[in-house]
């Protein structure tokens, strides 16, 4: 019986040797864990990750711009021996170098939402068009002011001073659709349309996006449009509004596509939301983790893009000639959160 045993023993030590025990271990590391886009991200790579049989720990900074623990994280699937990291940069320029050192150890590192800079930082990005969905609610929101747009009153409410990839893309991606002319396309605040009253950043939530809001108030009172960097900094803006009366005078626009959002287009808050598909890019990603590990195969871009574009769709009750919308009932079945 002894002998047996130890036969067995050494042929389950070969096994695992050779791979053909090895469980493939993959990291996810989101910028936050409350954000309900990140939430959803976590439990698309979650599921899918479960269904293929890949081992997945997961990392959030503590709040949108905390790049050290980014790179704990980035650290620590490195010494886990991770085959793949799919990663939302809160910094797509700081983080490089960890990135870099995870790629060199032999991992495939995607990148997911935020692109880095430059985009070949990461094998590859599986992301929301940014620029586009900037482009939507920028365009909306013009044909929805009509005439009154070439007098426009414009606020934005940004990420963070750090001025990364998703960032300036939805926002300088406003400003084209909206009729504005773009200076530095990877630079915020060097405009000089007199419509922009100001930009503040509100980290993506919407404690900062009241504080944003009131900050742009207290410059301009007469602020009659609002872009958002996201749904939780929208929410924040119209309760900053409504504080004072407001509510009613300007238009805000968003970007995310979270439940929530989708039903602060339905009651009216924001005007218009482009949506995202966070679920989609997290479980393609651990899909690519798995191909990568089973033969080296790498995701391929889409076409003329440096990324693989996950699709966005605009979302309103009041659609506009001349763009492509949904309803927010017909949202409210493909939202996420």
């Amino acid at each position: 019986m002894k002998k047996r045993t130890a036969i067995l023993g050494a042929t389950a030590l070969g096994l695992m040797a050779t791979g053909a025990w090895a469980e493939t271990t993959a990291c996810l590391i989101t910028k936050t864990d409350t954000n309900p886009f990140f939430v959803k991200m976590k439990e698309g790579a979650t599921a899918k990750a479960e269904e293929m049989g890949i081992k997945l720990n997961t990392y959030a900074g503590k709040l949108d711009g905390d790049v050290e623990s980014q790179v704990a994280a980035v650290e620590s699937c490195i010494a886990a021996g991770a085959k793949g990291i799919l990663i939302t940069p809160s910094d797509s320029r700081a983080l490089a170098p960890a990135v870099t050192k995870a790629r060199d150890a032999g991992a495939l590192v995607i990148a997911l939402d935020t692109p880095f800079e430059p985009a070949d930082t990461a094998d590859a990005t599986f992301a929301t068009d940014n620029f586009k969905a900037g482009e939507l609610i920028g365009q909306w929101a013009n044909a929805k002011m009509g005439d009154k747009a070439k007098d426009a009153k414009i606020a934005f409410l940004d990420l963070n001073p750090s001025q990364v990839s998703v960032d300036y893309l939805r926002d300088q991606g406003f400003m084209k659709g909206f009729g504005i002319d773009v200076k530095d396309p990877k630079k915020i605040g060097d405009e000089d349309d007199p419509r922009i009253v100001g930009h503040d950043v509100t980290n993506g939530n919407e404690e900062g996006g009241r504080t944003a809001m009131e900050n742009l108030l207290q410059k301009d009172p007469g602020i009659n449009v609002v872009y958002t960097i996201n749904e939780p900094a929208a929410a924040g803006a119209y309760e900053a509004l409504k504080s004072v009366g407001m509510q009613d005078q300007a238009i805000i626009v968003s970007i995310d596509g979270g439940c929530p959002g989708v039903q602060n287009v339905k009651e009216g808050i924001i005007g218009a939301t482009s949506m995202q598909f966070p679920l989609k890019m997290a479980s393609m990603g651990i899909e690519a983790i798995a191909a990568f590990a089973k033969d080296g195969t790498k995701p391929q871009n889409s076409e003329g893009l440096d990324f693989y574009n996950t699709g966005v769709t605009l979302i309103t009750d009041q659609p506009v000639d001349g763009v492509d919308s949904i309803s927010s009932e017909e949202g409210l079945k493909q939202c996420w959160g």
